[in-house]
């Protein structure tokens, strides 16, 4: 071991509290970043091998009723590899121990499926998690998230209404399918899986019950490696516009395939940015660090270079200091952001429904979290470093001069008789060293601000749910029709037992268009005086519906690049499927969905049709809520039954724990920046001023008086990051607020005082408790001794 390596070993021991505060703090930001970007990597990864391994289409389209002759012309469009002809159909069923309705989508399976013939290429195929494949017509596989929120296994038996009749279905199996890795009911977007879920029969099973046979009503494609998505789109879109197709659309717009997409998008970002600022902050405790070593060793500089030591030795001898904190912090953070990783990945696994979604280690991540880490490293490091080597030995022999000061503000200001000599003291050493506690403020201020970003996110999806299930969504139950039905079918709704008020409504497909933009979505028609579905201003005001004209949200209208007044054209996908050119008279903020509403009278007229209803909102009397779900589960006319109260808890269930898990994770980060630059600044003041305090000791203060003074100065810079810190975090918050704008769900930008208050409680707690440490360390201290050394 050479004389450095000796050196190097005496000086970590003495610099041990800011060396493992330094590595804390590096070692949340490493864990941040390697905790994002892997489960990241693993659901890329899981979704494109399963995608890949289980053929999941390119392509989708629907249609009234198509003949299977059209097959053929289907395959002989360019660029289409594989056709997938299927028959699906959503109904009603009653399920084992669940007091209201529940929905399921039936899916065809092939005949060849069945018979384990695979000469034709298949897609969508099921991962079977238990089971076999249905023998009989009346058996079928359920979904294994419907399975699962149900308590149902091989063996069980569930009833759905078919075509009007009551038929019970015995459970063959549990199944997954790439095309719903996340299983929400159509036209919705937050799962609820005890009350939607997937079927699969036989084809032969269900084509008669449905009037099917020779026929397909869903069609799936797989391109080839050159094709062109949206030619094959206009030409399916062509082959089936006579058979009452809803339009085709490719693998982004299918439901579960955008939202996946979306939150693996949400999180590629989230893992850049928290990162940033960590590391960020690990260059600054570096260079105050290094900067305080070198001040305080240039005796010994100057020693090594007498002794014939170089620049380049004396250089990376500093370096390898920190480099000791960057690489402990690394191997902490990595470890730490891996089990982080594998309990993030775990949460996303129960409500994306992949055969198997562990965590995949990306050695590139690991690289570069330390490359990253290592640069900091040397950034931090690199100007104390440079004046280590710069300084000449007889220079470094001579103690360094002392500063030259000038009045500064209390002195300028006239304000120093309003200050105790202690305090004037504290704010004359700040005054004097404004770069250093600007970059301390700075430091700890961001730390304010992630705290306030980490509960800016809780504030945004409590709004979100009390915006959208307490304000917009005001029914008990959502009630949808298998066909449009005549304003007749409402009464028979509000004579059911248990119902207080109805409220019917026109929900169309629809696909608008304004220049090269579109988007399908569905035109809903909602009466003025609504009150159970009521579109919102930002300030919670209901917002009447145009009597004439298309009312869009702004998400929607951003998407088409619309404003009021433009002409929009509306190319209806259902019944006689006019196409209409309609002004824009509204635009109305919602943070779920991409909404577009008409008045029922003016839609009837688009359609050119006369009064009918899809659905209905109602309000339910909760003691007779039990009967009336008994009946509605029999109704033949009804597809599907909404329940709001169910939606909520399948809202909180899914969304809040991932929200409250990395809340946690984040304001645990906050408190060890708070720490450590709190931690950092005291130790080096006492070092820094180790002579001055001892003085002060000599002339009569008390230790309780010195620790005042020093930690005074944390205090001051704590409280003085305070406002900018909210500042920032309402920055990021806003920078949150946009990044996770996505086409269905959208954050609102929401930041409470009780957030920004305790954040600074928080923050406020971890400095104290890093004073008390450092105060602990005074008390011990015998500053006369400090004063002799100094002599």
């Amino acid at each position: 071991m050479t004389a450095l390596h000796r050196k190097l070993f005496r000086d970590l021991i003495h610099l041990r509290g800011q060396v493992m505060a330094v590595t804390m703090v590096l070692a949340c930001g490493i864990a941040t970043y390697v905790t994002m970007r892997t489960a990241y990597y693993s659901l890329v990864v899981t979704q494109e091998d399963y995608y890949a391994a289980y053929r999941f289409a390119d392509v989708f389209a629907n249609a009234k009723r198509a003949p299977e002759s059209l097959k053929p012309l289907i395959q002989a469009v360019p660029g289409v590899a594989a056709v997938e002809t299927r028959v699906v159909m959503d109904v009603t069923a009653d399920v084992p121990g669940l007091e209201e309705p529940a929905s399921a989508r039936i899916v065809s399976i092939p005949s060849r499926n069945l018979s384990n013939s695979h000469n034709d290429p298949l897609l969508n195929l099921l991962f079977l998690r238990e089971g076999r494949m249905p023998e009989r017509a009346d058996e079928a596989l359920i979904s294994e998230s419907f399975a699962t929120a149900n308590q149902l296994h091989t063996g069980d038996s569930l009833s759905v209404v078919l075509n009007g009749r009551w038929e019970r279905l015995r459970i063959a199996g549990v199944a997954l399918s790439p095309e719903y890795v996340y299983e929400v009911r159509p036209g919705e977007v937050f799962p609820d899986n005890r009350r939607f879920g997937i079927l699969w029969m036989s084809r032969d099973a269900i084509a008669p019950a449905l009037n099917m046979e020779g026929a397909f009503n869903d069609v799936a494609l797989s391109l080839t490696r050159d094709a062109n998505e949206k030619d094959v789109i206009a030409r399916l879109d062509q082959l089936l516009d006579r058979y009452g197709s809803l339009g085709a659309y490719g693998r982004e717009d299918q439901i579960s395939a955008r939202i996946v997409n979306d939150h693996i998008e949400e999180i590629r970002t989230s893992g850049l940015i928290l990162p940033t600022i960590f590391l960020g902050i690990v260059a600054f405790l570096l260079h105050v660090l290094m900067s305080r070593l070198v001040a305080t060793q240039r005796g010994q500089i100057a020693v090594l270079k007498a002794f014939g030591y170089r620049n380049s030795e004396i250089g990376w001898h500093y370096i390898q200091l920190a480099l000791v904190a960057v690489i402990a912090g690394t191997i902490v953070g990595i470890g730490l952001g891996l089990w982080l990783g594998t309990g993030l990945t775990a949460l996303f696994g129960r409500y994306f429904l992949f055969p198997s979604l562990t965590l995949h280690v990306n050695i590139g991540v690991l690289l570069t979290s330390a490359g990253i880490s290592g640069a900091a490293a040397c950034l931090g490091a690199l100007r104390a470093v440079g004046r280590a080597v710069a300084l000449a030995p007889a220079e470094a022999m001579r103690p360094e001069p002392p500063a030259r000061f000038e009045p500064g503000i209390l002195e300028t200001s006239g304000l120093r008789i309003f200050f105790s000599p202690a305090a004037r003291m504290i704010v004359r050493n700040l005054d004097r060293r404004r770069t250093r506690a600007t970059l301390s403020a700075l430091a700890i201020g961001l730390s304010v601000a992630i705290l306030v970003v980490a509960w800016y996110r809780m504030d945004a999806i409590d709004q979100l749910a009390d915006v959208e299930f307490s304000h917009v969504h005001r029914e008990d139950a959502l009630i949808t029709f298998h066909e449009p039905l005549s304003p007749g079918a409402a009464h028979e709704v509000a004579r059911l037992p248990g119902v207080l008020r109805v409220e019917p409504f026109r929900e169309v497909p629809a696909r608008l268009r304004f220049g090269n933009h579109w988007r399908r979505t569905s035109i809903l028609g909602l009466a003025d005086n609504a009150e159970l579905r009521r579109p919102l201003d930002e300030r919670l005001h209901p917002v009447g519906v145009p009597a004439d004209g298309l009312m869009l949200n702004t998400k929607l209208a951003e998407i088409l690049g619309v404003r009021v007044g433009d002409r929009v054209r509306i190319e209806v996908l259902e019944g006689e499927r006019p196409v209409r050119d309609v002004v824009v008279a509204k635009l109305v903020d919602e943070p779920v969905g991409l909404g577009a509403y008409m008045d029922p009278t003016a839609l009837h007229r688009l359609m050119r049709e006369g009064d009918s209803i899809s659905g209905a909102y109602i309000r339910v009397d909760a003691a007779s809520a039990s009967k009336l779900y008994s009946v509605l589960k029999r109704m033949p006319t009804v597809m599907g039954v909404a329940v709001t109260e169910a939606t909520v808890a399948s809202f909180w269930k899914t969304i809040g724990d991932s929200i409250n898990s990395t809340t946690v994770i984040l304001v645990s980060f906050a408190c060890v920046i708070a720490f450590g630059i709190v931690y950092n600044g005291a130790r080096i003041a006492l070092s820094e001023r180790g002579n001055e305090l001892a003085s002060l000791r000599v002339l009569g203060y008390t230790k309780f008086e010195i620790g005042r003074i020093l930690l005074g100065e944390q205090a001051l810079l704590t409280t003085a990051a305070i406002p900018p810190g909210i500042v920032m975090g309402y920055g990021l918050a806003l920078w949150v607020a946009k990044t996770h704008s996505q086409d269905l769900v959208r954050l609102p930008f929401v930041v409470t005082t009780w957030t920004c208050g305790i954040a600074a409680v928080v923050v406020m707690i971890a400095a104290v408790v890093s004073g008390m440490v450092v105060a602990r360390r005074l008390q011990r201290m015998d500053l006369t001794e400090v004063l002799k050394s100094r002599e």
